[in-house]
């Protein structure tokens, strides 16, 4: 315990990779689920019905260490090795988790957990009292202390936010709000699309941003991702506020523009105002009015201007929109050789549009694939697949956009 640091140190080490005020934080409680967090300086924050803390205590620490709260106060829990645990001739048959057998009421461990009595503490008197705990076999032993823990243990695990884990998280609390991408689906989508530091792309993402989170995370600071969206404001991703990404990162690589303004038609109703005569400025008002008029101005031409240049290297789409239309209406400011990435909970969606795409010239091996996903249990001696497993991740339609030659001429041009 004594080579561990201590929560209360007073030299944060104020990295990307440790735990800052205003992160958002991943916590496994000691039943497996996990729930986000926010960590702001100088506050108390709550873990559900583990209790709460002081936020100062778990700032400048790095992501992965378990924590055990005492009084609002985090004390660091000791690494657990993973241990081989030997059978034994015990049975399981005589095993009755009843009255008889467990005599510790639930009044008595309640009057044990008010006068502040450890949960380590009552899981021991709740062996010591249990008639046939004996009889149980070492595995039947090791789940029925992890199960008391769940229950009474006051402790949590930080978690790394990755682009994986914020999946994750955010697949087993509603998959719907994320389209059913599953962290498999996730890393084929950013696959399939070919995402490098650097590059340029088109995204719709309709899953509470985790494409572009996902994106932004494999750009790492360096490209450039424009969205298309169907709101006014700039788009409230929430899946981004858990990756904690610097603003200015953010800022110098995520563009967007609503379907309205990606039409070359498009005449914006905010006008710049550039021929105001200076005797019609009244007051500082006025002129800061005008001038944020001005600077939104200019930054929607900007992009509209990025858009319409096209050499884009992807597209990625995740959208409740019908994906044909979305594809005719952005791939023409696609590059030659672009990949174009469409996800949908649904296959059929996706069969129409690869239907299409087949008898279309200009696109390249459209394929439809689903992924599939198998998670195991890996344990000494005790490997073997999962009871339950999910569904379905969804189903990905990949396709290469090609450039073709004018059946009239010897020139090669877009196909529109």
């Amino acid at each position: 315990m004594s080579d561990l640091p201590s929560p209360h140190t007073s030299n944060v080490n104020e990295n990307s990779a440790n735990i800052q005020s205003g992160h958002n934080v991943l916590v496994r409680q000691p039943n497996g689920d996990v729930r986000s967090i926010k960590i702001d300086r100088d506050s108390t924050v709550a873990v559900g019905r583990l209790g709460s803390f002081y936020a100062n205590d778990l700032i400048g620490q790095p992501y992965g260490f378990s924590y055990e709260m005492v009084n609002k106060h985090l004390n660091i829990l000791p690494v657990r090795t993973l241990e081989e645990v030997e059978d034994t001739d015990a049975t399981n048959e005589l095993i009755n988790d009843g009255k008889f057998v467990q005599p510790l009421t639930l009044e008595e461990i309640q009057t044990l957990k008010q006068s502040g009595v450890h949960a380590s503490e009552i899981i021991k008197r709740q062996i010591e009292q249990h008639a046939n705990y004996s009889l149980k076999t070492e595995y039947s032993k090791d789940k029925y202390k992890k199960r008391k823990e769940a229950k009474y243990s006051k402790s949590f695990t930080t978690i790394e936010p990755t682009i994986y884990n914020v999946c994750d998280y955010w697949f087993n609390k509603d998959q719907s709000r994320i389209r059913d991408i599953r962290p498999d689906t996730l890393s084929q989508i950013l696959t399939m699309a070919n995402i490098q530091p650097g590059g340029r792309y088109i995204a719709v993402d309709d899953a509470s941003g985790l494409v572009v989170a996902a994106i932004l995370e494999r750009l790492g600071g360096s490209g450039m991702l424009l969205t298309i969206c169907d709101t006014d404001s700039p788009p409230a991703y929430p899946v981004i506020s858990n990756m904690n990404f610097p603003s200015d990162m953010v800022q110098t690589v995520l563009k967007s523009l609503n379907w309205a303004n990606s039409e070359q038609e498009y005449v914006s109703v905010v006008h710049a105002p550039l021929d105001v005569p200076t005797d019609e400025i009244r007051s500082d008002r006025q002129k800061n009015r005008l001038r944020k008029r001005k600077v939104a101005f200019d930054a929607l031409e900007t992009t509209r201007d990025l858009l319409f240049g096209g050499e884009f290297e992807a597209l990625v789409v995740a959208s409740q929109y019908e994906p044909s239309g979305i594809i005719d209406r952005l791939v023409p400011y696609l590059s030659g050789s672009a990949s174009i990435v469409v996800h949908s909970p649904h296959s059929q969606p996706l069969v129409d549009l690869q239907n299409k795409l087949r008898n279309t010239p200009g696109y390249l091996g459209p394929s439809l694939t689903e992924g599939w996903l198998r998670q195991y249990q890996v344990l000494p001696g005790r490997t073997h697949p999962t009871m339950n497993t999910s569904g379905s991740g969804g189903y990905i339609l990949h396709v290469i956009k090609v450039y073709v030659l004018h059946p009239c001429s010897s020139q090669i041009q877009h196909l529109i």
